[in-house]
């Protein structure tokens, strides 16, 4: 018990308790929205986790930011497992999401088992896999073994090349069927969250009303689906170069690596980031 400068006891601060699917499932019904960051290491998630981030993505963004690969393609699943379980090292409250990168699912669902588990063991809570239209058996398979799935549509980094790029999907109207398409088709396999990313925010919204239940997480997506995330390394403008239109300096607020966190935190459930005149398309 702790007192206020007039000597007035004080209720201690509510013990943060660990983030479940269930509870982020209680978020999404009450219209609270899901933050979301991208993190490698056990000592940026300790301090995410002290700020409050809901959900952590060990991200296969580590081969650029980390690695300094041109892409997200070289990154093995070796290389997943080792920073998923420094990732789970720092954590205490968060969900952790942990990628499949290239050439670990590929082949088929029972490659794919073989790779979630790898990842599960290594302290992976979820497993988030890219790609429509040949993924839902896939995302089938693993839910029915327990595995909650996190999809990811729009851009997707480890197909970029097929892409032409990093280039806004779905702007053109049966760019836009497609994507909702095959949203419903991943929901309706078991996927429990679900990444947007680069896509107009009208579609983006049309997922999440065509799939309530579902968790939409967005990045350059707007701000009408269930949460967002941004890479850690471009809200802190340690990335070189330009920003992405759809990233905000988080740093340029604030004094201290902390203090921007907290921002993002706060922008996000405060339905404040992404702005939609400034992030959306």
């Amino acid at each position: 018990m702790t007192t206020t400068a007039t000597g007035t006891p004080t209720a201690p601060p509510a013990e943060r308790r660990p983030m479940t699917l269930h509870r982020l499932r209680e978020m999404h019904a009450r219209g609270e929205k899901i933050t979301m960051l991208t993190s490698y290491d056990a000592m940026f998630t300790r301090l995410m986790d002290e700020c409050g981030v809901d959900t952590i993505l060990v991200g296969d963004s580590l081969g650029m930011l980390v690695q300094g690969h041109t892409s997200t393609v070289p990154v093995t699943l070796d290389d997943m497992v080792y920073h998923t379980r420094c990732v789970v090292r720092g954590n205490r409250h968060a969900w952790i999401v942990s990628d499949l990168p290239f050439g670990s699912y590929q082949e088929g669902k029972e490659q794919a088992l073989r790779s979630c588990v790898a990842l599960m063991q290594a302290g992976a809570q979820m497993i988030k896999l890219e790609g429509g239209g040949w993924t839902p058996e896939t995302v089938y398979f693993l839910t029915e073994r327990g595995i909650p799935v996190c999809a990811h549509l729009g851009l997707t980094p480890q197909t970029v090349h097929a892409l032409g790029g990093f280039r806004i999907q779905g702007r053109d109207q049966a760019g836009a069927d497609t994507l909702r398409r095959h949203a419903s088709e991943l929901a309706q396999a078991g996927a429990a969250m679900m990444v947007l990313e680069l896509m107009p925010s009208a579609v983006a919204s049309q997922v999440q009303a065509d799939n309530p239940g579902l968790m939409t997480i967005g990045i350059g997506a707007g701000s009408g689906t269930a949460g967002q995330v941004l890479v850690l390394h471009d809200m802190l403008h340690v990335t070189r170069g330009k920003l992405p239109r759809f990233a905000r300096n988080f740093m340029a607020e604030g004094g201290s690596i902390e203090d921007a966190i907290r921002r993002y935190v706060s922008e996000v459930k405060g339905v404040r980031f992404p702005d939609e005149s400034l992030h959306g398309y």
